[in-house]
């Protein structure tokens, strides 16, 4: 895009929805595909955990796919920011997409080779773990490309709006597709053969959703804006990216590491304290429909869409504060709510109208989001914002690839690796505990430490 129209177009928290009906090419087809990506990611990842367990896992082995979820974060961005860099944002995101797609479709079929045996395990879950390989790929290597687009679009003064803008469509999603799986599961109950069962149905959407999200971004999306960067140079131009990242950006990145990692050890655990260790379902009487009894794996739904209703009603209004606050603390606040979550939930009471009122708190940590990506891409050259976002994406999630296995150890307990004895009986307590412990630690270092972007002060 032109410096002429980056300067005379100023972001708005509703302009996808306006570029939608004027069909401007770039934030909007970007904002479709992250609808149709997050409707699938949100209906599939919060549930990867429940699924797990009905396949037969033990909570070490669901802290493990946690775990290999992270290494996937923390090797994917970097490379696919260079290449999103390199050959623009229209060819990097269809072949993300079409990868994502295929995840789904592994992950659907996996329940199929539930009877083969592979070690200690079975490999319909080995298929779930390879899945995770491909279904990561939109989200992770593309999020370099998702904020040079919108870095290209915007200016430098109203980034966390224009990420307003994206995150309104992401989080729409965010809201339905749970809302659509609760639907899914209420017929199945929870047994696991049912929670097998309804997650096929909800992959089934996904893979539908994820096919969408391809076709649009490649047939729709306008290349001639991109900020093309220079040749990828392999590991020596990966160190000197990771040297020259803004100076801005290092408190930021050793404070958002901290809390990352604290919800990184309880994050897919998240389902299994609803479903499986409260067992929090929901009852309702409702005229000409009369009784409607909700599942623990249905009302994880509802909750989820409470969570998202919260972060979409905020965002917006907190992306507009930011511009008189600071982006500072915004995100602060953002980290709070990351980090006292865990422990608010594993000490809640078996009640579904408090389980609803700890959703919607948590939501207001989306609200922060924005705010968050602005003072990350902010301080970053044009044509090199992909590769700065990869760059500090790769750090923080390389830190934190352990954490969910770490959660996974306090949840299921710690043998002796010589004797087979029990060392530590595991405690969820302890685990979510020791979670929120880390992030508030690094909520404080972040108030301590942490700059302000200059175009906000």
């Amino acid at each position: 895009m032109s410096l002429e129209r980056e300067s005379s177009e100023e972001a708005d928290a509703l302009d996808p929805f306006r570029q939608f009906v004027s069909l401007e090419r770039d934030v909007l087809v970007l904002s479709v595909a992250m609808f149709a990506f997050s409707l699938g990611f949100q209906m599939t990842s919060r549930y990867m955990g429940e699924y797990l367990y009905a396949l037969g896992a033990t909570g070490l082995v669901v802290g493990l796919f946690g775990s290999f979820g992270n290494v996937i974060s923390a090797v994917y961005p970097y490379p696919g920011g260079a290449i999103s860099d390199r050959i623009g944002s229209r060819y990097a995101q269809t072949a993300f997409g079409l990868c994502s797609t295929v995840g789904f479709g592994v992950w659907l079929v996996a329940p199929a080779l539930a009877g083969v045996s592979v070690g200690p395990t079975s490999l319909a879950i080995v298929a779930v773990f390879l899945g995770l390989v491909l279904a990561q790929a939109w989200k992770s290597f593309g999020l370099g490309a998702t904020f040079a687009i919108v870095k290209q679009a915007v200016p430098p003064s109203r980034l966390a709006a224009g990420f307003a803008s994206t995150e309104t469509f992401r989080r729409t999603a965010f809201l339905v597709g749970p809302l659509l799986a609760a639907a899914l599961f209420y017929p199945f109950g929870s047994s696991d053969g049912g929670i097998v069962t309804a997650f096929q149905l909800i992959l089934v959407v996904a893979v539908a959703f994820g096919a969408l999200g391809t076709l649009v971004q490649h047939r729709l999306y306008d290349p001639a804006g991109d900020d093309i960067g220079s040749e990828f140079e392999g590991v020596s131009q990966l160190l000197a990216d990771l040297r020259a990242l803004p100076a801005e950006l290092r408190p930021l990145l050793v404070a958002d590491t901290l809390v990352r990692f604290a919800n990184g050890m309880v994050y897919i655990f998240f389902v299994i304290v609803v479903t499986r260790f409260l067992e929090v379902g929901l009852s309702l009487s409702l005229p000409v429909i009369g009784v409607l009894d909700l599942s623990p794996q249905s009302y994880f739904g509802v909750l989820l869409g409470i969570e998202m209703l919260v972060a979409l009603v905020t965002m917006i209004p907190v992306a507009r504060a930011a511009e008189r606050v600071g982006l500072k603390p915004v995100v602060a606040i953002g980290f709070a709510v990351y980090a006292i979550f865990p422990i608010l939930l594993i000490n809640a009471p078996p009640d579904a109208a408090v389980l609803a009122v700890l959703f919607a708190f948590s939501g207001l940590r989306f609200a922060g989001l924005p705010a968050h990506k602005a003072l990350i891409v902010g301080p970053a050259e044009r044509g090199a914002g992909g590769r700065v976002t990869g760059a500090y994406y790769l750090l923080r999630n390389l830190i934190v690839i352990p954490s969910a296995a770490l959660g996974g150890l306090l949840w299921d307990g710690v043998p002796n690796p010589l004797t087979g004895a029990e060392l530590f009986a595991g405690d969820p307590v302890v685990a979510f505990t020791v979670a929120t412990a880390i992030g508030l630690l690094g909520t404080g270092y972040f108030l301590l430490f942490g700059e302000e972007f200059e175009a906000y002060q």
